[in-house]
């Protein structure tokens, strides 16, 4: 009884620092937020932020409210919502394929969330819809349409890890040439639009953009949540995992459905942005370990937190002309994956 009591009491403290370290990057994710809201072409000072925050959308200050409520704040939101999606994507990519370089981008999703957009950009003045919706509805679509490429072939050859990379990488070097095919055939002023949804951009976040992609996570993680023992599980190995009863084909192409909604609601209204599905779960692992009922939500604060640092960071650069935060995570993602490597390399 003495040695039950022990362990318990150890597997206690052991919960209580992990969701202490969930709390303490909560806490960052905040803070990181609300320098984003003080950041901007138009500056505003924290007090007049926070004055604007009390006052909500309807407040005396019209312009403070235009700036924070209907610029500035469907942009943070936006920063907030990809970066979680896009974290908890990669964690469960890695999970399901076993491999540590796993991201949603290595199933080709988002390639084809370029193409997709690309394609009505280029065009679109033929098409009987306006931009602003024809352009995120056929990369969400152009998504799908990845992931289910990749689905058949787990679905008829076997869903194993080696398999569902091979299906990706075909699929990440298909939806890579239609896009650099409709490159080619489009005039200087179309690839210059192509080329910077490709950066991936916040700038493009509205309300609607926000409620379609809080609408998917509220959808998802449900879903997400039933598979989290089953996941963890999976960490031991497909064969120790089959031993528990979890059938791990079944799971992988579930997990698969559910990272393909997730990165097609994340890059359909901000373009392709990197490094953060890959980053993001190294971290969140690093500090709550490999239990996924803490390394799932820490996996999307710290995708959340990285986004907003780039969201953050580009317009400290580059006040009057934000740099694109997909451009900001490309350049800062590499420093963090060697320091990634170099810390397993340490232990």
């Amino acid at each position: 009884m003495s040695v039950f009591t022990q362990d318990q009491s150890g597997f206690d403290r052991s919960g209580l620092s992990r969701m202490g370290a969930v709390g303490a990057a909560l806490m960052a994710l905040a803070a990181l937020m609300v320098a984003d809201l003080v950041t901007g072409p138009a500056g505003l000072p924290l007090s007049d932020v926070l004055q604007g925050l009390r006052d909500g959308p309807s407040g005396e200050n019209r312009r403070l409210a235009t700036i924070l409520w209907h610029l500035r704040m469907p942009q943070t939101l936006m920063a907030a919502l990809v970066g979680g999606a896009l974290g908890i994507a990669g964690l469960m990519m890695q999970t399901i394929l076993n491999n540590p370089l796993a991201s949603p981008y290595t199933l080709g999703f988002s390639a084809a969330a370029g193409f997709g957009a690309a394609t009505v950009i280029l065009f679109g003045t033929a098409l009987p819809v306006a931009l602003w919706i024809g352009v995120p509805l056929a990369a969400f679509v152009a998504t799908l349409t990845a992931a289910g490429l990749v689905y058949l072939v787990a679905r008829y050859r076997g869903a194993a890890p080696e398999t569902l990379v091979l299906a990706g990488i075909a699929v990440l070097f298909l939806f890579q040439s239609l896009q650099s095919l409709l490159q080619f055939m489009a005039a200087p002023e179309v690839l210059q639009q192509i080329v910077f949804w490709l950066f991936g951009s916040l700038l493009k976040a509205t309300w609607t953009s926000v409620q379609v992609l809080g609408g998917i996570l509220v959808l998802t993680l449900p879903l997400i949540a039933r598979e989290v023992w089953n996941l963890t599980s999976l960490r031991l190995g497909d064969g120790n995992a089959a031993s528990l009863g979890l059938n791990v084909d079944a799971l992988r192409r579930r997990v698969l459905v559910l990272v393909a909604l997730l990165t097609a609601g994340a890059v359909s209204f901000t373009g392709t942005i990197g490094f953060v599905g890959l980053i993001a779960p190294h971290v969140g692992r690093a500090l709550v370990g490999e239990d996924h009922r803490f390394g799932l939500p820490m996996a999307g604060i710290m995708g959340a937190v990285v986004l907003v640092a780039a969201s953050v960071t580009g317009k400290l650069i580059s006040p009057g002309a934000v740099i694109p935060v997909g451009i900001i995570t490309a350049i800062a993602g590499i420093p963090m994956l060697l320091a990634v490597i170099l810390m397993k390399g340490t232990k």
